[in-house]
């Protein structure tokens, strides 16, 4: 085993330290800003709630989107739950898109909810190379 890779699973591909590295930092940034988005919610913000009101959300709809968020956030950061946390956050964060969109916002503001869903699943594939397999086989079927 060389310094530069972590031992595999059996049958799993080795994964070298640039790539562990790289995963471990984008799922922070991922993680924080997540968290971020989430306490602001559960602490009710004055400008989250009025950003809220204006795409037809109630505070205590918020203070619910953000238990959500926390939760879904939560497992995603717990490796044996973090594939769980993944799919969770991407149903999380369509339903973000589509509220966004529905509201006629900036296509930025439409896409963005999109590139945080891209990145969650970039960290988990840059850590657990095997997951773009699971996607190519699922095209060669």
């Amino acid at each position: 085993m060389t310094s530069s890779s972590v031992t595999p699973a059996a049958g799993a591909p080795s994964v070298g330290a640039g790539r562990i590295w790289a995963a471990r930092i984008l799922r922070a940034l991922v993680v924080v800003f997540l968290l971020f988005d989430a306490v602001t919610k559960l602490f009710e913000s004055p400008q989250v709630l009025k950003s809220a009101a204006q795409l037809g959300f109630t505070p205590r709809q918020v203070v619910t989107a953000g238990v959500i968020l926390l939760v879904c956030t939560l497992l995603y950061v717990i490796p044996r739950t973090a594939i769980l946390g993944a799919v969770l956050l991407t149903g999380y964060l369509g339903g973000a898109v589509v509220t966004v969109y529905r509201a006629d916002m900036p296509l930025f503001e439409t896409l963005f909810p999109m590139l945080f869903g891209v990145l969650v699943w970039l960290a988990l594939y840059l850590r657990h190379p095997r997951l773009g397999g699971l996607l190519s086989g699922a095209w060669n079927q």
